[in-house]
């Protein structure tokens, strides 16, 4: 299936038949993904006197509760309510759904125990026009699918980073680490605060995504963007980022 979609500065042909998805699903247990120090996700059957929400174990339908924690489980989008005093929801925040994105690898830079993006490595290579910045650090392997985060001290981007990307017209972030600020650093979060511009004038539209998962055979360079979140009234919600390569040259 072949559309051609009007962006605000290109038009881009791409194939809806060939989705590539980079989101990483909850699963229930300890083999899901983990950051934070949360403890694994839970798929839980209803049970009660009269029913049982298990077909396997003689209930008419699977009907689970399931516990989870979007910033610690999985593949998330963010909105700056993550920092703010005042709420807000990224299902209110996030209103375009498409956009276009740029896939960029970087191999995080050793610094004594820390392993840094640093600005340069993506500031000398942003595309023209692109919206969303997608990162994919470097090495790469399906162990990022189901690592458990916690006290490892993941990469992460320098300090700086947000603004710059700002200031660039990033309007989407989307990184395959826990977060874009260091593990422990005080709570100071100066990245996300300098992405959204917090308590300043707040880029409210701006979101940032981690916990994404970049398959190798992606070639870096433009996509076309789909961030679709579910409709949670939180600061952030489990999301499914989608890319379609395009047809034409842009």
């Amino acid at each position: 299936m072949i559309a051609s979609i009007q962006l605000p500065n290109f038009l881009i042909e791409v194939d809806l038949s060939k989705p590539i998805d980079i989101s990483i699903p909850l699963i229930s247990g300890e083999q899901n993904l983990s950051a934070w120090y949360v403890n694994p996700p839970l798929f839980k059957a209803v049970e009660s006197e009269y029913f049982i929400g298990d077909v396997s174990r003689g209930g008419a339908v699977n009907f689970k509760d399931i516990y989870f924690n979007p910033h610690g489980h999985g593949t998330h989008t963010e909105c700056v309510g993550h920092i703010s005093k005042e709420f807000q929801s990224i299902n209110k925040t996030l209103k375009n759904f498409f956009t276009l994105a740029q896939v960029i690898s970087i191999n995080p830079e050793i610094s004594a125990e820390d392993r840094i993006v640093r600005i340069k490595q993506i500031s000398e290579n942003i595309l023209p026009g692109v919206d969303a910045l997608i990162i994919r650090t470097l090495p790469n392997n399906n162990a990022k699918t189901n690592f458990q985060y916690s006290n490892t001290n993941p990469p992460y981007l320098e300090t700086g980073t947000g603004k710059m990307l700002r200031e660039r017209g990033i309007k989407h972030l989307l990184i395959d680490t826990p977060s874009i600020d260091k593990e422990f650093d005080e709570g100071k979060l100066v990245n996300h605060h300098e992405f959204w511009n917090y308590p300043q004038e707040i880029n409210n539209g701006n979101t940032i995504t981690e916990f994404i998962f970049v398959p190798d055979s992606v070639e870096d360079g433009y996509y076309l963007l789909n961030l679709q979140i579910a409709p949670f009234e939180n600061d952030a919600s489990p999301s499914k980022p989608i890319l379609f390569k395009p047809l034409n040259n842009i």
